[in-house]
């Protein structure tokens, strides 16, 4: 409860300081539904993380570390896959994301859960064949930029914000622990013991696969599609409140039966964990279950209105005022993304404290910062997405041939891990608030959408430039130790002279 509230009273506190300072104005209704949807977003996310460390974890590291021991690799590579398509399929995020754009969300959904599925058989692939994680980001993202180029030849400009956003969204609150905990199970049965980073990476290969396969739907479409603004509006009614509540639980149901029948179905043919160890992961399953339900409703109920009248208001005054306020927004709204203290805890874990919280949070606290900040910009100037994302991915694949494995490899997963229900919840219709005022309906899907793909990517940069910083360091203490050494030798044959 403690952490939760830490991280979600910052966001609070901004909101209710914009309204105090007449900044923005907002209703008394809404006041109060957005600060009882703030104490519940905080229940909900102690909820989440508690069934994360208790389950979701758990359960992601017995089946990588249970199934290799069957000695099937293609059974492993079956299940990957399998387990990718379900966890992505059911993944909250996703449905947000797929509520607010005009495709088909069935064919929406199913292409980006293939698209996971099969990179997640490539993630398994590179830990058994010791593959390196550099270049093979490097080749996919060499395709992804093609694909694009095709598009935009085809006409269909529309279609890439969405196709970087799709890579984001996947990487929520269901499928970053399991994922990420299955990376580390298969590591560790079947990886170089020595080799840490292999534990990392899934999250980052993950992510590529729903952008190369929404980018292959739009080459494949016919045309462009047409963007239609949903209703954004704070909705105080007891039955609307019950009616949201239940919508959740539903889309929660669906995210996690896949997961926990999947699960125990390989615990009755091959795990074989003690029936203690098994009563542990129910107990835990129910946390994550109720506490995603109140996370996403309160998300739905109090942030998401309040993010879009936000970004409408600001959106007529001053655009210094705005561009800062969105970097002050975007490091305070990544401190409330519940995937990400999953993902700092993991770190701090399997690199032995090497990598600290501490330094990972300020980190993405900045790039998701720089993230928010660059696509008001976009919002206001009215220019592609690929001006950022093709500068951006090659100062961050260049930086991966500087910095340690092991900060590449965590750099990658963190620009998933970032992009969580709460960009898809509060910031894009903050975004989409601002495109409306400044650019009109017509530009929203075009200028708006692609925020998610930038809160992915910026991350890569500042976790990278933190190795870099890590490595300058090291060196420079040895150059004074060697210094101090050759020093002391100098002195020491002045004496014997």
């Amino acid at each position: 409860m403690k952490e939760a509230a830490v991280s979600v009273l910052p966001v609070t506190l901004i909101v209710l300081l914009l309204n105090l300072f007449s900044l923005v104005s907002f209703t008394t209704t809404e006041t109060v539904v957005f600060l009882c949807s703030a104490v519940a977003l905080i229940i909900g996310m102690a909820l989440f993380n508690l069934g994360a460390d208790v389950a979701m974890t758990p359960m992601g590291e017995q089946v990588g570390a249970g199934l290799p021991k069957t000695g099937k690799v293609k059974t492993l590579l079956l299940v990957a896959f399998a387990m990718g398509v379900f966890v992505t399929v059911a993944e909250p995020d996703l449905s947000v994301l797929a509520s607010q754009v005009p495709i088909d969300s069935t064919t929406l959904v199913i292409t980006i859960g293939v698209g996971v599925g099969l990179f997640l058989v490539l993630g398994v692939l590179r830990v058994i064949f010791r593959l390196n994680l550099a270049h093979l980001i490097t080749f996919f993202y060499m395709l992804m930029f093609a694909l694009a180029a095709l598009i935009l030849a085809n006409e269909g400009a529309n279609f890439l914000p969405l196709s970087f956003d799709s890579g984001g969204v996947t990487t929520g609150p269901i499928t970053v622990p399991f994922i990420m905990s299955l990376g580390v199970g298969v590591s560790a049965a079947l990886g170089d013991k020595r080799d840490r980073e292999s534990s990392f990476g899934f999250i980052a290969l993950c992510s590529i696969g729903p952008i190369l396969a929404v980018l292959l739907l739009g080459l494949f479409s016919e045309g462009s599609v047409q963007y239609e603004l949903p209703v954004y509006e704070v909705n105080a009614d007891a039955g609307s409140i019950f009616h949201e509540l239940l919508l959740k639980c539903k889309e929660v149901a669906i995210a996690i039966v896949p997961i926990v029948a999947f699960f125990f179905l390989l615990q009755f043919l091959c795990l074989k964990l003690p029936k203690a160890r098994i009563l542990q992961i129910i107990v835990g399953i129910f946390y994550t279950f109720f506490g995603l339900v109140i996370f996403l409703a309160a998300v739905v109920i109090g942030f998401m209105p309040i993010g879009y009248k936000m970004g409408e208001q600001l959106a007529s005054g001053n655009p210094v005022v705005l561009v800062a306020f969105a970097f002050f927004l975007g490091m305070t709204v990544v401190l409330a993304e519940p995937a990400i203290h999953v993902l700092n805890r993991q770190v701090e874990t399997v690199t032995g404290g090497a990598v600290r919280k501490r330094s990972m949070l300020i980190a993405l606290s900045v790039g998701v910062g720089i993230a928010i900040a660059l696509s008001v910009i976009r919002a206001i100037f009215d220019f592609s997405i690929l001006y950022y994302l093709i500068p951006g991915y090659f100062i961050s694949l260049g930086l991966s041939f500087f910095v340690p494995k092991l900060y590449t490899a965590i750099a990658f997963d963190s620009g998933g891990v970032a992009s969580g229900p709460l960009t898809s919840t509060f910031i894009l219709p903050f975004i989409i608030g601002v495109c409306a005022v400044l650019q009109g309906e017509s530009k929203i899907l075009l200028d708006a959408f692609g925020l998610v793909s930038m809160v992915a990517m910026t991350p890569l940069i500042s976790i990278q430039a933190l190795g870099f910083k890590a490595v300058a360091s090291k060196h420079l203490r040895e150059k004074i130790a060697m210094r101090r050494i050759l020093g002391e030798d100098d002195e020491q044959i002045i004496r014997f002279m």
